[in-house]
């Protein structure tokens, strides 16, 4: 097992905090900064829309299927 350089607790933090830190410095850094399109907040945007269409979808299909249902239990209860 590798030594522990702070404890056992705070050696994950600060490497999360330095990668987060390090990411931030990327997008914000003049020279090496991604495209406006191409940041990490509209990624996720765009990420989101994405999942928000197709569950539309997804709730227009069950809709249908959930009426075609009703139609079947309504023709088993009047036989």
């Amino acid at each position: 097992m590798p030594p522990v350089l702070l404890s056992r607790t705070l050696d994950p933090l600060l490497g999360i905090f330095t990668g987060a830190f390090a990411y931030y410095l990327y997008e914000t850094n003049l020279r090496t900064a991604p495209a406006p399109e191409q940041k990490l907040a509209n990624l996720v945007h765009w990420k989101i829309e994405k999942y928000r269409n197709n569950r539309a979808e997804r709730n227009v299909a069950g809709a249908s299927s959930d009426a075609d249902l009703s139609r079947v239990f309504a023709q088993l209860k009047d036989e």
